[in-house]
């Protein structure tokens, strides 16, 4: 199969054009021209997964490996490690980012694995309405995405109203109009912003909030691989983070 067959059908699924101005989503290494002939869908690649990989193979991320323009190739660095090995082996890479979250990823968590109804959404935030103490929300979040050590901030009881944005959306605050608002990476003074404002907390983290874009992408992509008599195979990207759980000190 060449790359700008199967390029093309994802541009109809989730237009490259819909990215934000600071992403890098698209082909990222590789030749529209070129063949591949094995297919790998990933939330993000590391050198561990890349070793693992059959040469002249396509695979398509969430997270591009290159962000901003490389001055160097060093060969020391995240991205130029992996580029070197990808080069190397002659594979190929898509990554699908924030386009992917617009119209499909987003959504997809919050009723394919949270279970819940979206009632509206803008570009990145959906928002949900809902029933729940706040300790009954923490226990449903813990249980769906299978998180550790949930860190929040909670300012109401009682959440009827819920906003989402998977990944990292904490910049959006003021567009949340809610009771909660769940996304990943939140800081210390984005704690302090949104008690301030009265808005409950919960950090679904990055990489739990994000993990079922494979899964996402290869639903999307099922009838057009069979028909093309292709497979895709899942990458089992890891965590970079651990959880230490120490004793109580008392």
């Amino acid at each position: 199969m060449q790359i700008k067959d199967i390029y093309e059908y994802l541009n109809t699924l989730s237009p490259f054009e819909l990215q934000e101005k600071w992403d890098n989503s698209g082909l990222l290494v590789g030749n529209m021209e070129d063949n591949f002939e094995n297919l790998y869908l990933s939330m993000d690649l590391d050198l561990e997964l890349v070793e693992t990989l059959k040469p002249n193979s396509l695979v398509i991320t969430h997270h591009p490996l290159i962000f901003s323009g490389l001055k160097r190739v060093n060969y020391n660095t995240y991205s130029t490690k992996i580029v070197r090995e990808l080069i190397k082996k002659d594979i190929s890479l898509i990554s699908m980012h924030t386009n992917i979250d617009k119209t499909h990823l987003n959504r997809f968590v919050i009723e394919r694995i949270l279970d819940f109804k979206v009632d509206n959404q803008n570009e990145f935030i959906a928002n949900c309405s809902v029933d729940f103490s706040f300790d009954d929300l923490l226990k449903h979040l813990n249980k769906k995405l299978n998180l550790k050590n949930i860190k929040y901030v909670k300012t109401k009881e009682e959440i009827k109203k819920i906003a989402i944005c998977t990944g990292s959306a904490m910049s959006l605050i003021d567009e949340v109009d809610a009771d909660c608002f769940l996304t990943g990476d939140i800081k210390y003074h984005d704690a302090m912003e949104a008690k301030a404002r009265g808005i409950s907390l919960i950090d679904i983290r990055h990489y739990e909030s994000e993990n079922a874009f494979s899964l996402l992408l290869e639903e999307l992509l099922k009838d057009y691989l069979k028909k093309n008599q292709f497979k895709a195979i899942i990458l089992a990207s890891k965590n970079p983070f651990e959880f230490f759980k120490g004793e109580t000190v008392e």
